[in-house]
């Protein structure tokens, strides 16, 4: 049986997952730019500085999803095969 996926095409949930992992980090500079000041005894950023770190926990959510997303196609390609036999 050929597999129907075109070897470019992206899996379900791999652009969730991408797109994740991109939002965390940006959190995670966000957070190591946020610290930064309190760790050198400068005065520290604003709130919305502190509110941007926020964004690993998105980032780690929509990543979340998208591994979701992945395990239920994968899942439900497996039924497929089986109901196939």
């Amino acid at each position: 049986m050929r597999d129907k996926t075109r070897t470019n095409s992206a899996a379900p949930g791999e652009r969730l997952i991408r797109a994740g992992a991109i939002v965390f980090f940006l959190g995670a500079l966000a957070t190591l730019v946020t610290v930064a000041p309190l760790l050198l005894g400068t005065t520290p950023f604003p709130t919305f500085m502190f509110l941007l770190s926020m964004l690993m926990g998105v980032g780690f959510l929509i990543a979340g999803a998208g591994v979701l997303r992945s395990i239920a196609a994968g899942r439900r390609q497996a039924r497929e095969a089986l109901s196939s036999r």
